[in-house]
């Protein structure tokens, strides 16, 4: 785990790289953030904002969306791969926003969390992004790039997140969550990251260890 000294090093630099971190998703509503959040799992920010366009233009509010029918629903997200579950899960998050909470998105992690297709992370993007709650969401970047800059070794999202939250403590973490997404998504990837650019190597574990023995 990392010092103090060393996060406030790694946000410095991450803050050079990107100096105005903002959510990628498209969105003029706490609803359509949530929907769009929905949408973006295992698939790209890029093409979520290509699709929602049109949906939200047809089911503009939780109420029009729950009473959408599933193949109107299909057809327009069809692009977006796993559009048939996807397609249940917002219909039926929308009929639940409906039942449960007078058709507004509510700003709580615990109440968002009893909605269709609503994780821990997209409660916790949600909420940061929309309210401004000082939470952190664990996605694929964030998950990759905190065992890679060595800020957790959890094995799970929630472990990881516990984790930075304690590294994190008395920072900006809805502002920090942004800037290893993006860090991740454009840098630091899965694949090829790029690692002879990056100023972060002396604090970096995945780094330390892909060349250790040079």
């Amino acid at each position: 785990m990392q010092t103090r000294e060393n996060i406030n090093f790694i946000f410095e630099y991450l803050n050079e790289l990107f100096p105005n971190p903002k959510c990628e998703l498209k969105y003029n509503s706490p609803f359509e953030m949530l929907i769009a959040v929905i949408l973006s799992a295992q698939c790209t920010d890029k093409r979520v904002n290509e699709i929602t366009p049109l949906l939200f233009k047809k089911y503009p509010t939780p109420y029009e969306l729950s009473q959408a029918r599933i193949e109107d629903v299909e057809n327009i997200i069809r692009p977006l791969g796993f559009f048939r579950n996807k397609s249940k899960s917002i219909i039926n998050c929308a009929k639940q926003l409906v039942e449960l909470y007078d058709g507004q998105v509510p700003n709580d992690v615990d109440k968002l969390q009893k909605l269709s297709g609503v994780g821990r992370k997209t409660a916790n993007v949600v909420t940061a992004e929309v309210f401004g709650a000082n939470n952190i969401g664990v996605d694929t970047h964030v998950f990759r790039v905190s065992h890679r800059l060595d800020l957790s070794q959890g094995k799970t999202p929630y472990e990881v997140e516990q984790d930075l939250v304690k590294q994190l403590q008395g920072r900006q973490m809805n502002i920090d969550h942004f800037l290893l997404v993006l860090f991740g998504r454009y840098q630091c990837k899965a694949v090829k990251p790029n690692c002879a650019e990056c100023k972060l190597q002396n604090v970096c574990r995945f780094y330390k260890d892909k060349h250790k023995n040079t």
